[in-house]
């Protein structure tokens, strides 16, 4: 290579002369290095100098020689790194002040030889140290046997003695009739609380709280499809707050309110309620002992009888009582062969028609 430099350049001053003069040493220092390893088979390293080598090479006042010494600077400046928690951490360690309560996994607290992941390329699962798979996933190092005992011996100092006059379910049921119910969940996120557990169910048999007919029938309509009334229980979920705590102050206030609304009469229920609207058909109430009065009344004046029978000589017959237990059998309770054989025995014998029986032939 044929390099000429004019007069002209060599004059700009001694620094940029320098570096010409270190570019070209450093190329031709380079080629017989390689020259010489082709013809004598040596291995001859070509990697840089170290920092200390090129500094002394540079010129005091050149910007490459400032940024080298700053570079110098900065390395001896750097302190060495603190050995991690596992290596200092001695076997009479008490775990449970490692991992008081739960926390995502940290490798440098874990004195174990943890690994997950793919393996690459038929090896081994990679290491524990700033291993993502292991932060993703729950863990139970909060809850070892020696960490459950320790908090149980805490907690046994703010507890007392079951009673002993709640020996049966039925009993707890008649002194404890609320009922709450919640879950807790095994939740693999970034947070080891699932949103789920904040749901709350609040139980309760209607029958244990005090109301009157009419209370009974207007809580029911409130409760709607909270209401089952095979087992007679109320069942209340709150699921609108995001603490339980907070939702279990929100469903014992819904009780309330429920209960307390359901005493108040309002002048509607009164006029617009209908029989369909009660729980239970009442016959003193209804419309079919109105239509069975007129129909007697009738019957008694076609025959002929001009005695004048009040409505509860007519209520208090044979045939009417008869109608009135089939009807409200029929109405109150799902309906089967018997009690509409029942109500059709009943019917026949209030218009006065004789039942067919079926002979066999």
């Amino acid at each position: 290579m044929n390099m000429a430099f004019s007069s002209h350049t060599l004059h700009h001053g001694s620094g940029v002369t320098r570096r010409l003069c270190l570019l070209c040493k450093d190329y031709f220092t380079r080629n017989i290095a390689i020259t010489a390893s082709r013809h004598h088979g040596s291995l001859v390293s070509t990697s840089l100098p170290d920092v200390d080598t090129e500094i002394e090479k540079v010129s005091v006042h050149s910007l490459r020689g400032k940024a080298m010494r700053a570079m110098q600077d900065r390395l001896k400046k750097r302190q060495q790194m603190p050995p991690s928690r596992e290596v200092k951490m001695k076997d009479t360690q008490v775990w449970s002040d490692v991992y008081p309560t739960a926390a995502t996994f940290k490798w440098s607290a874990v004195p174990l030889s943890v690994r997950m992941g793919y393996p690459v390329r038929r090896g081994i699962p990679p290491h524990k140290l700033g291993n993502a798979e292991l932060m993703k996933i729950p863990n139970f190092l909060h809850l070892t046997p020696p960490a459950v005992k320790k908090h149980c011996a805490a907690l046994k100092e703010l507890c007392t003695d079951w009673p002993a006059e709640l020996n049966s379910d039925e009993v707890c049921d008649k002194h404890l009739p609320i009922a709450m119910e919640t879950s807790d969940y095994v939740f693999s996120g970034p947070s080891v609380r699932s949103p789920k557990a904040r749901v709350v169910q609040l139980k309760v048999k209607l029958s244990v709280l005090p109301l009157d007919k009419h209370a009974r029938w207007k809580l029911i309509q409130l409760l709607g499809k909270s209401y089952d009334k095979k087992t007679d229980e109320i069942c209340l979920t709150a699921d609108r707050c995001p603490v339980r705590k907070q939702n279990q102050d929100y469903a014992m206030y819904l009780l309330s309110v429920l209960f307390h609304e359901a005493h108040i009469t309002e002048p509607w229920e009164e006029t617009d309620a209908t029989e369909d609207d009660m729980e239970e058909y009442t016959w003193d109430s209804g419309q079919s002992k109105a239509n069975i009065l007129r129909v007697k009344k009738r019957m008694i004046e076609t025959d002929g009888n001009q005695s004048q029978l009040s409505e509860d000589d007519i209520c208090s017959t044979e045939d009417v009582e008869k109608f009135k237990m089939a009807y409200t059998e029929l109405c109150n309770n799902p309906e089967t062969q018997d009690n509409l054989a029942s109500y059709k025995s009943a019917v026949l014998d209030l218009v006065g028609l004789k039942q067919k029986t079926a002979v066999d032939t």
